[in-house]
């Protein structure tokens, strides 16, 4: 029988599993409810649960798997200590531990989730072939993850990759999630586009389309910017200006061969690609020779794919 592994991707409504090949063919992924919060050790086990039923559905037993690899929300430390998850409500737990012990000892890898989903599309997604990619994921907040020789960069307290709380804007006055001002999250994530187009459309509410809409959303401002609303392409404009900033910093600290973008955001394709490119060469005067930029293109499986990689070493 093959040698299988799995990829546990959890979240805060679902949690994503997937066994795969040792070679990252997908055999099987389904999901459950991330429930109960506030109760590690019981959701943990469900999991591992889980894990043995669906193994054992596909004729494998836990001997033919050689390891789980999960990702969570939020700062993991080298050692898998986890000092709060906010929105599945763990505190200073062992993740790894305990499904480790619920599988009779099986190796068990542990990973911030933005970290996982960007070693997963250099695996076998945007950045396969790659050994050192940034992975930025533009969905309601804005994530990331740093893979150098094929390795994730978590940092010693487990803050490599927050590019989100980057600092790029100084004349922010209201406060990010994570009580910074002014970071790249409150500008260039879906809820940041929103807030920008808003801002300006107080200040010009006649010239867009936009203010024709009750509830604006990300993608409207995108789809009015593609078709060439002045309003929405600059708000894009802006967007675009401060991701450059930052993709450019990190060009200047860690200067991959690639970066990879995800999210929903992303979903705007190449017109969002090309605009982010123009600022990036913009930011990046020094050299013509540096990272290129594509679009990611494992959605919601990246996690369960980086995952599974992450077990592998």
């Amino acid at each position: 029988m093959e040698q299988v592994c799995v990829g546990v991707d959890i979240g805060g409504t679902s949690v994503k599993l997937g066994i795969f090949t040792l070679n990252g063919t997908l055999l099987k992924k389904w999901e459950l409810e991330t429930k109960p919060k506030n109760d590690p050790k019981t959701l943990i086990e469900n999991i591992g649960r889980s894990i043995k039923e669906k193994l054992k559905e596909g004729g494998l037993t836990l001997t033919d798997c050689v390891g789980v690899g999960m990702g969570v929300p939020g700062p993991v430390l080298p050692n898998g200590y986890i000092e709060v998850v906010v929105n599945i409500g763990w505190k200073e737990v062992f993740p790894a531990r305990i499904l480790s012990d619920f599988l009779a000892g099986m190796p068990v890898a542990l990973g911030n989730d933005a970290n996982v989903a960007a070693l997963g599309e250099a695996w076998m997604g945007g950045a396969k072939h790659y050994q050192d990619v940034v992975m930025v994921t533009l969905g309601t907040g804005v994530g990331g993850g740093i893979i150098i020789d094929g390795k994730i960069v978590p940092g010693k307290h487990g803050l490599g990759g927050e590019i989100g709380h980057m600092h790029v804007r100084e004349s922010e006055v209201e406060k990010c999630n994570c009580g910074g001002v002014g970071c790249l999250e409150q500008i260039s994530s879906a809820t940041g586009i929103v807030k920008e187009a808003k801002r300006l459309l107080e200040k010009k509410k006649s010239a867009s389309r936009l203010a024709l809409l009750e509830d604006i959303t990300a993608k409207d401002v995108l789809d009015a910017a593609k078709a060439g609303d002045a309003l929405a392409l600059e708000v894009v404009d802006t967007v675009v200006k401060y991701l450059g900033i930052a993709l450019s910093h990190l060009a200047m600290t860690v200067d991959p061969e690639i970066f990879v973008i995800g999210g929903g955001v992303s979903k705007a394709g190449d017109f969002l690609i090309e605009k982010i490119n123009e600022k990036f060469i913009y930011y990046t005067p020094i050299t013509e020779n540096k990272a290129g930029i594509v679009l990611a293109k494992l959605g919601n499986d990246a996690g369960i794919y980086g995952a599974a990689r992450l077990v592998l070493g």
